[in-house]
């Protein structure tokens, strides 16, 4: 790692837009500086947990420094030496007992399901489309909300889909950014195998870090590998889902890290929200690649560190505000919830409401309404197991 440290000019342009530096210890610069010149406990004092891994400094570095992968590297060695904090130590253990960061048993992976008629894949199976919910959407109350629109929104576009059901287990994007290496390993090797049993045509996920980890680190995968945003915009051109009902709310989009700055994507969840009638797009004037983190990422959601200062989640809201929307969007389940609890905090709850795209097509297209009517609706729109659109 010291060798691609040796590009850094330190400039600071890394701190400078470091979005948690104002509210942390956190100075990269100055934990680059203590490596070039090997000063022993380099990160001591310097917040290297406190770090999201956006990937904000990584874009900002104009020597092509990758930053994040240096944290990681700082994060492990921390993690060798047993210097890390209860929290950290416990969510890596629940990944490796129960195949989650939540402590959640597997045996409940799949209760979202609530006997919703979803094809759960066995081995040597066929499907078209596989979709992989990730740990949040499984065992999240919130969050499953997320989950079973997306059930709902692939039915109406007629789709051979399935799922994993209690076989699933942790994609480990997190495990890796928290430094837990050896793991992120065995997950990797143990989720290969798994994938190899069916024959999948494309693979998609709910979360941005389940994508990103899956398409950008996972290297003996034979499937397409989708985040739901493209999937799901390619249909409604396609015409396959067609949202006729309007959503007449004034909707501001916050770019998930995960999924804009580290896969550049940006296009496709803004076309989406822009296909729902009656919806009026705003934007942040923080946006895009410059998007301000929620602080969900790099292990955050289970590591709590004290600041006097306003969480970066609580600033995004009141960006929200001055805007005057009706409804923060987003598609990561991590942002939904830092952002819903920023409302809450600030007591915005009933003014500025936090949604999942894919809960905003849902609710367009009136498919909860049409699914409590009708009990059988898994039924009458459920695809045939043998399609393969």
């Amino acid at each position: 790692m010291n060798d691609i440290l040796f590009g850094c000019i330190q400039c600071g342009r890394c701190t400078g837009g470091c979005p948690v530096s104002v509210r942390s210890a956190l100075n990269i610069r100055k934990l680059i500086y203590r490596s070039l010149i090997k000063i022993k406990n380099k990160s001591k004092d310097l917040g290297i947990w406190e770090c999201t891994t956006c990937s904000t400094c990584s874009i900002r570095c104009p020597k092509g420094v990758d930053v994040v992968d240096y944290i990681i590297d700082l994060r492990s060695d921390e993690i060798e030496r047993g210097k890390v904090q209860p929290q950290v130590r416990d969510t890596l253990e629940s990944v490796f007992k129960f195949g989650n960061p939540w402590g959640r048993i597997r045996e409940k992976r799949a209760d979202w399901l609530e006997g919703n008629g979803v094809r759960i894949l066995q081995p040597g199976d066929k499907t078209r489309f596989l979709y992989f919910v990730g740990c949040t959407p499984c065992y999240d109350t919130r969050t499953q909300e997320i989950a079973r629109a997306m059930v709902r929104v692939l039915k109406t576009a007629s789709c051979d889909f399935a799922i994993l059901g209690i076989q699933e287990t942790c994609c480990g994007n997190e495990v890796k950014r928290m430094g837990e290496v050896g793991l992120f390993e065995m997950l990797v090797e143990e989720n290969t195998k798994l994938f190899k049993k069916f024959d999948i045509g494309t693979f998609f996920t709910t979360s941005p870090h389940c994508f990103n980890t899956f398409k950008n680190e996972y290297i003996d995968l034979d499937f397409v590998i989708e985040h739901y945003t493209t999937l799901i915009n390619r249909f409604i051109k396609e015409g396959r889902i067609e949202p006729r009902g309007k959503f007449e709310k004034r909707v501001v989009f916050h770019d998930p890290c995960f999924l804009g700055k580290q896969n550049d994507i940006y296009e496709e969840p803004r076309e989406l929200l822009r296909s729902v009638p009656g919806i009026e797009l705003f934007e942040f004037e923080r946006s895009r690649e410059r998007s301000l983190c929620c602080e969900g990422g790099g292990g955050r959601m289970w590591v709590e560190t004290e600041s006097d200062e306003e969480r970066l989640a609580v600033t995004r809201v009141k960006d929200a505000a001055v805007l005057e929307v009706d409804v923060i969007a987003t598609a990561c389940p991590f942002c939904l919830l830092t952002l819903e609890d920023a409302v809450k905090t600030s007591n915005l709850e009933d003014s500025i409401k936090v949604m999942d795209i894919v809960e905003i097509l849902d609710e367009a297209l009136g498919l909860k309404d049409e699914e409590e009517r009708v009990p059988e609706y898994q039924n009458t729109r459920s695809s045939d197991s043998k399609q393969s659109q």
